[in-house]
């Protein structure tokens, strides 16, 4: 039971994550020295860009419980 909550959960987490907008210029901007990849940067989320990122984080947690669980289950 539990791998197939984990199978459903990293579904879900793959799909939340390709929701989410891009926050840098992309592949080239990270490697050309530009303003992409500020890891600290505070960015304003609003609506539903705040709502699947708030989504993202939860599953990313249930995933990481559910791994322990099914590592101490064994």
């Amino acid at each position: 039971m539990v791998k197939v909550l984990l199978l459903i959960t990293s579904a879900v987490l793959i799909i939340l994550s390709l929701l989410q907008s891009g926050k840098s210029e992309g592949f080239t901007g990270a490697f050309s020295g530009s303003k992409g990849l500020d890891l600290f940067s505070n960015s304003k989320e609003r609506g539903a860009e705040k709502v699947i990122s708030n989504l993202t984080l939860v599953t990313g947690v249930l995933y990481f419980a559910l791994v322990i669980i099914a590592i101490l289950g064994q």
